[in-house]
């Protein structure tokens, strides 16, 4: 059974951590991302460094859309030059899945304000236009890294931490004294469906004509590359991935809806189950592990299938360095655990 992690980490050497990563988790690597390099290593800016077209910069209330691009944007698109000369160089020969991943539109929307004021959320066209230009950055940066590392299958992992928020009109307003409305399911799905196909759409052109009979390209994507939908928040949002077209989805298995997930895994659906508690910022062992998993797999009373992995609930960028190596071996032994116990 395969196991990954949201790709968050501690620390500031990306070279360093990328290294470690591709050996403790060879079969699905996640990209790593820094917050701690600063500015524009954010979720946010790091995001925000992959549109061309629109400019934004740093203010101390955060980001800002901008008519050009200030000194912040332009470091954050740097910032991923060089991640990726580094990729480049680091992974020759790397035929794993290799997982990006790349905050939402929404969350988006929710965090980076209007040049006159409040956040992109208040603003239909502005949020539609962010949405557009972040799908537009993103299969840019499929193009290079199926360039760079050409051996490897490529997931793009949309991290929507204010996806639930975003739909109850939950988000602040700059004041603090209101929320912006809700938005509708249909409008959503528009601004993630781009994301959740781009990667995948893409890989059917990688499909040779003499597949097996009785199978068809789209037989094949899982196998080339994939889309996965991330929020680690309490509610209900598995059925904006499936209208999106994601793949799969990674969820927080402490908060997951359970009738979303059963529905969702019912229809043999990609899942990563973020087993480690990113939250807690304290190391897990095997069995705490494997009891949190089989807590939240047994009830659904469905098989197991290949589609499903372990991982970390979210990030684990405020964890101590010394702790990551150690939970990642842990998570890997729980998966061999947890698919054993499965068996039985």
């Amino acid at each position: 059974m395969r196991v990954t992690a949201a790709g968050s980490l501690p620390g500031t050497d990306f070279r360093g951590a990328l290294s470690a990563m591709a050996e403790l988790l060879p079969e699905v690597l996640p990209l790593p991302e820094l917050p701690d390099r600063g500015v524009g290593s954010d979720m946010v800016g790091r995001a925000l460094g992959l549109i061309d077209g629109l400019g934004f910069d740093l203010q101390p209330a955060g980001w800002r859309l901008t008519p050009h691009a200030g000194a912040d944007h332009r470091r954050a698109r740097a910032q991923w030059r060089h991640d990726l000369d580094d990729a480049e160089e680091l992974l020759q020969g790397f035929d794993g899945v290799l997982k990006v991943g790349v905050a939402g539109p929404w969350t988006l929307a929710g965090c980076v304000e209007r040049f006159a004021g409040d956040r992109l959320l208040a603003d239909h066209g502005a949020r539609r236009e962010l949405a557009q230009a972040l799908a537009a950055g993103a299969e840019d940066l499929r193009g290079e890294l199926s360039r760079r590392v050409p051996a490897a299958t490529l997931w793009l992992q949309v991290d929507e931490p204010s996806l639930v928020a975003v739909r109850a009109g939950a988000i602040p307003t700059s004041s603090g004294f209101s929320r912006h409305r809700s938005v509708d399911t249909p409008e959503l799905v528009e601004a993630l469906a781009p994301l959740a196909s781009g990667f995948t759409a893409n890989a059917v052109d990688r499909v040779t004509l003499d597949a097996a009979p009785g199978t068809s390209p789209a037989d094949e994507v899982g196998d080339l590359g994939q889309s996965v939908l991330h929020c680690c928040a309490p509610g209900a949002w598995l059925d904006i991935a499936r209208r999106a077209g994601f793949a799969s989805v990674s969820v927080d298995a402490a908060i997951v809806d359970r009738d979303e997930l059963a529905a969702w895994c019912d229809e043999q659906r990609g899942l990563i189950l973020g087993v480690v508690d990113s939250a807690s910022r304290a190391p897990q062992g095997v069995d705490a592990l494997v009891r949190r998993a089989l807590t939240t797999w047994r009830p659904l009373q469905i098989a197991l299938y290949d589609g499903v992995l372990l991982g970390t609930s979210c990030g684990l960028a405020g964890w101590s360095r010394a702790d990551v190596a150690p939970q990642l071996s842990a998570l890997r032994r729980s998966a061999y655990l947890f698919e054993e116990s499965i068996d039985r």
